[in-house]
């Protein structure tokens, strides 16, 4: 996003020491601020150290390194972004509208990616327009991936270090943020994808509980959520060996972009027809995650404001590029049902075939699959809450661009909600119109910030979006955004994963 600098150079004292941030269209901006020591060296996969001080002025007006990583395996819908990668990258981007005594809500973001692309510190995810129409302070989190962040190595890396960063983020951001204007008795936690998991995961964590008030779940996939600590070690030793490591300490002096290229080529000899499982999802560690992560995510839900949700046609970012999808035979797609209804599988096919918006393999398989990773668990999830007495704001974006393939499809509501389409160069939003998504986004950004500010996300310019109860009201976000009462058909669908 092109923005305009003052000579105002914003300064905030922390802890460690004093930061040196810009001033950007009148929003206060610092950037890679740390909330941990650097994991290089003997640090690389430990977990995250605390921040040695420093005297004087710290420069905090240029972006650090993203973590490590490969392309995007959804490039081909959300498009890409460049940035400089790095191990050093325990950092946040921090906007606020002052540096004073305002106290105002704090909206931290944990970007998706399958925890193995993506960063907070990108511009897709500015939280400039939200600070700016919410009077809010918002911060990015760049947290370890792939390899780095989510193997479990015996005698060299404990599981989940990239939760490990979260929780360290989240206990940063509530120790100084007040210094950055923010209110730390109103922090919000949101994120999508993987971000959307790690919510849940906090929500789980009795130690992040206490410092949340509010959380907002966008896309968790539900329907593949854990592995177990054999898996991760398997494909921990497949790197190795791609990589040709025989001693456990050479882990930690193996340079990282050979791990980097492992990972992806053992990551690739894992896939299999419409799994799109990705290869370093958490680890179930009996510490900061145990078997049944929903239900420990449900304890801690019932005791803050939750809005959740998912897009209407998840899949079709994975699958309408995929020529396997398209080439599929009737035994492979009968196979996927069969996984999931087992002796079913051809009634549900039948059902899903009326319920598929379009003809294809990619609509049919996207329909059923997307229900089963996303959907599904948002509705489940919404309505244990509410049997708790907690009933949740759940929401479903289906603006799509005019016969655009890739639909309502995942992501895509994110340069929506953080009001940031300018810095989207992204094929799934081809062939929109301007006007109408400028309102969209208007709409969906002063409800993530009314959500934040007060805990519930209705506002003046959107219709009166009520807590989900026994009609499964949905807020539906579109041209013409509405409330539907049990819009995926919940209630009349005899087969639901």
């Amino acid at each position: 996003m092109s923005s305009i600098m003052t000579t105002d150079a914003p300064l905030a004292r922390t802890s460690s020491g004093l930061l040196r941030g810009s001033s950007e269209n009148g929003i206060h901006v610092f950037r890679k601020v740390p909330y941990a020591a650097p994991p290089v060296g003997a640090l690389r996969f430990a977990r995250p150290a605390p921040v040695e001080s420093w005297q004087g002025e710290r420069d905090a007006t240029q972006d650090g390194p993203v973590p490590l990583q490969p392309v995007s395996r959804l490039r081909a819908a959300m498009g890409d972004f460049q940035a400089d990668q790095g191990e050093d990258c325990l950092s946040l981007t921090i906007t606020t509208p002052g540096v004073d005594k305002g106290r105002r809500p704090v909206l931290i973001w944990l970007h998706g990616g399958a925890f193995w692309t993506g960063a907070g510190s990108i511009d897709w995810y500015s939280g400039a327009s939200l600070s700016h129409h919410g009077d809010m302070v918002v911060v990015g989190v760049n947290y370890r991936l792939g390899a780095l962040g989510f193997l479990d190595i015996p005698g060299v890396s404990d599981p989940n270090l990239g939760l490990h960063d979260q929780i360290a983020a989240l206990e940063w951001v509530h120790r100084e943020i007040e210094r950055f204007g923010g209110d730390p008795d109103n922090i919000t936690v949101a994120g999508q994808s993987a971000g959307g998991l790690s919510i849940l995961a906090m929500l789980g964590h009795p130690g992040c509980r206490k410092m949340i008030r509010r959380a907002i779940v966008q896309s968790a996939p539900f329907g593949r959520l854990l592995k177990t600590r054999a898996e991760s070690q398997a494909i921990a030793e497949a790197i190795a060996k791609k990589i040709g490591i025989t001693d456990p300490g050479q882990w930690r002096t193996v340079s990282a972009q050979s791990i980097n290229e492992a990972q992806l080529v053992v990551a690739r000899s894992m896939g299999a027809f419409a799994n799109t499982t990705p290869a370093f999802i958490p680890v179930i560690d009996h510490e900061l995650l145990g078997e049944d992560i929903i239900g420990a995510a449900l304890a801690g839900a019932a005791h803050c404001d939750v809005m959740i949700g998912y897009t209407r046609d998840e899949m079709a970012a994975f699958f309408a590029p995929d020529e396997q999808i398209h080439k599929a035979s009737p035994e492979q797609l009968r196979s996927v049902f069969a996984r999931l209804f087992g002796a079913a599988a051809d009634d549900a096919m039948t059902e899903y075939r009326q319920r598929a918006r379009g003809q294809g393999n990619a609509s049919l398989l996207g329909q059923v699959l997307g229900d089963a990773s996303f959907g599904a668990g948002v509705y489940e999830f919404a309505e244990r809450l509410a049997a708790l007495g907690r009933p949740a704001w759940v929401y479903r974006f289906d603006w799509a661009a005019p016969d655009n393939r890739f639909g309502a499809c995942h992501c895509c509501e994110l340069p929506f909600m953080f009001d940031t389409l300018p810095a989207w160069q992204a094929p799934m939003l081809e062939g929109g119109e301007t006007r109408s998504m400028g309102r969209l986004a208007a709409q969906m950004r002063d409800a993530w910030a009314a959500f934040a500010a007060r805990g519930d996300p209705s506002h003046s310019e959107l219709a009166h979006w009520p807590r989900f109860g026994a009609d499964r009201q949905t807020m539906l976000f579109d041209v013409h955004s509405r409330v539907a009462h049990d819009p995926a058909g919940r209630t009349r669908w005899k087969y639901w994963p």
